[in-house]
């Protein structure tokens, strides 16, 4: 009797396993379309303003829509998510993400190509923070970082496979093949999303009614008018972007206020003095910064620094994408066996370490400096970003977790576009060059010195942070 009660638990048991491996692949295809609904449309920018017969600075907006709506809607959609429940919201930001790419595919004309993307860059957002807030939902604790390290794997693979798969895709079938290539993918990742998340019990909801619509608007306007500012205005604060700036400071402080006085606030302020968390955002931001420098200065070095070929310079930026896929499960795994303590140090040391080379290495050893330099950040990356999600995601309350995966998602986002347009100032500047697409060798070349010495200075200060907040306090 025995045996046989044995032989009849194990099929259960392997079900069980079975069934968590395909929820991780549900929300581990979710960050993949995320990821490569913005890469996968950056490379279509030439082909569409000739489609469309419209200057570059309309059709980057196919881009800064996509953008807008995940870095406003992020925190936002993770509060809904703990509301109402994370499968259901999940659910339908797949299913918004797959409907508004088959309109993108779709569009007659441009400006509805950038309200189609504008869709589904709020499907992405919602995908970006409920697959992590997932994980905390269904991973056991001992696994998170290994979650964590797939999804980082996931981002990255996107990240890298978008620039080659646009190309093939505009080459031999046009510019709407990269919108309706991401349906099947929809489709299937709403198909296992449906079978195999959980759903939550009334318990595991917010326990407080209602939805701060006030807060939701006044953070949407402060987000919006800080990443206006930064992407129109590139580093350069003229009298639009200081007004944009000011406009985010006003509407900032009337949320902190409206935060304080509404019974179902969007983000408890109480948990941003927890030293974990606030710790946890602010390395996330400077990281992402350091990590957006590379993608800014990285093809000007290349291209005039080196004088690579387009051809040439496509393969060796998309060698950063490659390595974080490869490293971000054994990542995952160090930080289950390690703990996020000593990962997170030892992530942002070798950061630290990345960025001095990317400073003094290359001009000495040519692009075997610059891969070389890569291949040290890269990894570094890969570590901090597993253990720093596992290390806020671990120990979050189950009605607190979309809106702190959203917050951890926005303050990458953040990062993001100050490194896009705060650094690329930077190197501009110490370019002293009027324009760098013209600028010869050596005045990129410095350029890229002053930069990336900027970058180890972030690095740096994430590591301070690490050093004096509880997200490395001993396990």
């Amino acid at each position: 009797m025995d045996q046989m009660a044995i032989d009849r638990t194990e099929p259960a048991a392997g079900s069980k396993e079975v069934s968590a491996r395909l929820t991780l692949t549900a929300l581990a295809l979710s960050t993949l379309l995320a990821a490569l609904g913005v890469s996968i449309a950056n490379v279509a920018l030439p082909t569409l303003a000739q489609a469309f017969s419209a200057p570059f600075q309309h059709v980057q907006w196919i881009i800064l829509a996509y953008l807008l709506a995940v870095t406003v809607c992020i925190v936002s959609v993770g509060r809904l998510g703990d509301v109402v429940g994370h499968r259901q919201v999940l659910l339908a930001g797949i299913l918004l993400f797959t409907l508004a790419s088959a309109l993108c595919a779709a569009a007659p004309t441009l400006w509805m190509l950038v309200a189609a993307r504008t869709a589904q860059g709020l499907g992405a957002a919602i995908l970006m923070s409920l697959s992590i807030a997932f994980v905390g939902d269904t991973i056991p604790k001992e696994r998170i970082g290994s979650a964590m390290g797939l999804l980082g794997t996931m981002s990255a693979i996107g990240t890298a496979l978008g620039p080659s798969l646009g190309g093939v895709l505009i080459a031999g079938a046009g510019w709407r093949a990269i919108f309706l290539v991401m349906l099947p993918l929809g489709i299937g990742n709403f198909i296992l999303a449906y079978r195999y998340l959980p759903g939550e019990s009334r318990k595991g909801l917010a326990t407080r009614t209602g939805f701060d619509l006030p807060g939701t608007l006044l953070l949407a306007v402060t987000l919006a008018a800080y990443a206006l500012a930064m992407t129109i205005g590139r580093g350069r604060f003229g009298g639009f972007s200081a007004g944009l700036i000011g406009l985010a400071v006003v509407a900032g402080m009337l949320f902190v206020l409206v935060e304080k006085r509404t019974k179902s606030p969007l983000v408890r302020l109480a948990i941003l003095r927890s030293r974990v968390l606030s710790g946890s955002l602010a390395m996330n931001g400077l990281v992402s910064t350091v990590m957006m420098t590379t993608l800014v200065v990285g093809p000007f070095y290349l291209a005039r620094g080196l004088g690579l070929s387009a051809a040439l310079v496509g393969i060796v930026m998309s060698g950063g994408p490659i390595i974080s896929a490869l490293s971000g499960v054994p990542a995952g795994r160090m930080v289950d066996r390690r703990g996020t303590r000593a990962i997170i140090l030892a992530g942002l040391s070798i950061m630290v370490a990345g960025s001095l080379a990317l400073c003094l290495i290359p001009a000495t050893f040519g692009i075997a400096g610059y891969i070389t330099a890569i291949a040290i950040l890269t990894p570094g990356y890969a570590l901090f970003q597993a253990a720093n999600n596992t290390a806020t995601m671990k120990d979050v309350a189950a009605d607190q977790r979309g809106v702190v995966s959203g917050m951890l998602s926005l303050s990458r986002n953040l990062g993001l576009i100050t490194g896009a347009s705060v650094m690329g100032a930077v190197f501009a500047r110490a370019s002293s060059a009027l324009d760098i697409a013209a600028a010869p060798a050596d005045v990129i070349i410095a350029g890229m010195h002053v930069t990336f010495a900027a970058a180890a200075v972030l690095a740096l200060a994430a590591l301070a942070v690490a050093v004096r907040t509880a997200t490395i306090r001993p396990e």
